[in-house]
């Protein structure tokens, strides 16, 4: 039972009774972990080992963007870190971000390399980031987690 005074947030047992509610959490710490361990693996490259992130990166955007393909994947890190923190801090703000980061992952794999399969993974990704943004909204609101 929840002790406080009309208006008090409800008790994290009651909010994860709202079915919407624990999507939200759920989605909040995918969207969270996910960015963050794969922005740091642009340093390390241990997902893609024995090759480089850079495989993902198309020509054209490799000729565009100063530096090499492995410093670009480096800022690309860095942007995957940041919008996972902000997912973290303001999810409102950062599923949105990470949508739009989603959106520009996937031009670049179906004008360059031709990694479809993975364009597909992310556009399921970016569906996922739009729910967050949507449910985030909710909990803002206070229509989502209020029991």
């Amino acid at each position: 039972m929840s002790i406080g005074h009309a208006g008090a947030s409800p008790a994290l047992a009651d909010q994860l009774k709202d079915p919407a509610y624990s999507a939200f959490l759920l989605l909040r710490t995918v969207f969270t972990i996910a960015p963050i361990a794969f922005g740091l693996d642009k340093f390390f490259n241990l997902l893609t080992h024995p090759h480089h992130w850079n495989m993902y990166l198309a020509g054209w955007m490799d000729k565009l963007v100063p530096g090499t393909a492995d410093q670009c994947m480096y800022v690309v890190g860095v942007v995957e870190i940041a919008a996972g923190v902000l997912v973290a801090v303001a999810p409102r703000i950062g599923a949105w971000v990470v949508a739009a980061w989603l959106a520009a992952i996937i031009f670049d794999l179906v004008t360059g390399p031709g990694f479809y399969d993975v364009a597909l993974r992310d556009f399921g990704l970016l569906v996922g980031a739009v729910a967050l943004g949507r449910l985030a909204q909710g909990v803002h609101d206070g229509s989502v987690g209020r029991t």
